[in-house]
Order: structure tokens, then sequence, then C-alpha cells
């Protein structure tokens, strides 16, 4: 199993853009089923509450790493939290890239990180954040079309 899942698409739209549908908290939530307190902030915690049918009472924490206009994105938080009572002290990082190419922007993203979960759960929660990326980067689409 690899420690990362990383996916992309290329989005007909300009970097300035798409560089907004993951930096501002609440484009993140509407795309990504969050609603988020606060506005991100880099060297601070985010926290809200999924939105995502069946998942409505699961809180939802992410920490921001770097945050530059235009320039990758990244954030660490504990990868597929749908179970309070289960310990997701093992945070992964997701980072969000974005090129400039004929079509508009190639938006990356990779979380990294996976070795660290503890092994019971490594399998699944990667299986769950492989499907969930594609998932997200669709949405994604669909909204900057």
């Amino acid at each position: 199993m690899a420690d990362c899942v990383e996916k992309r698409v290329e989005l007909k739209a300009p970097i300035s853009r798409v560089w907004r549908a993951p930096i501002d908290y609440r484009e993140f939530g509407e795309r990504f089923h969050v609603k988020l307190e606060d506005p991100f902030v880099p060297g601070h915690l985010s926290r809200g509450r999924i939105t995502y049918p069946d998942h409505e009472n699961t809180q939802f924490e992410a920490a921001v790493q770097k945050m530059e206009p235009e320039r990758p994105f990244s954030l660490t938080w504990h990868p597929y939290p749908a179970n309070p009572q289960i310990d997701y002290s093992r945070d992964t990082l997701v980072e969000f890239k974005l090129e400039k190419n004929a079509k508009g922007t190639l938006l990356r993203v990779t979380e990294f990180g996976f070795d660290k979960v503890p092994g019971d759960r490594r399998l699944e929660i990667f299986r769950v954040n492989d499907d969930g990326w594609a998932e997200q980067l669709k949405n994604i689409a669909r909204y900057l079309a």
C-alpha cells in the first residue's frame, strides 16, 4: 500500500479562481460538506461540523500549515474521523497544488502520512480517502464549470 493518495483534475478556470475553492473557508465548506466556524489561518486550528448526510454530528478539525496566494495550500487533519470514540492522533498532511496548463489549471491534491495511521485502520482509511478525494475533485470541477 502506498503512503499517499494523489488525485489530479484539469479545470477550465484560471489559477486565481481555482485557488479560492480550497482556501476560502466558505467555499471549502460548500465543496467538502463542512460548516467551518472561522476562516483558515496558517498555524491555527480550524473547527466545524461535517454536513455530509449520516455524518452531520461529526466534528471537523484541520490545522493550516501553508497558505500563500496561488501557491500550495496545506493542512493536517485526522483522516476519516467518522467515529469520535477512536483516537485519530495520527494526522495526515493534505496539500493542494496548482499549475497553469493549456486548459486553465491543473489541481493536484495529495494526502501524505498513511504510514502513521494505526495498522488496523490504515487500509480502510486509505481506501475511504482515496475514494473521497476522487469525489471531491469532481465536486470542484462541477463547481468551477
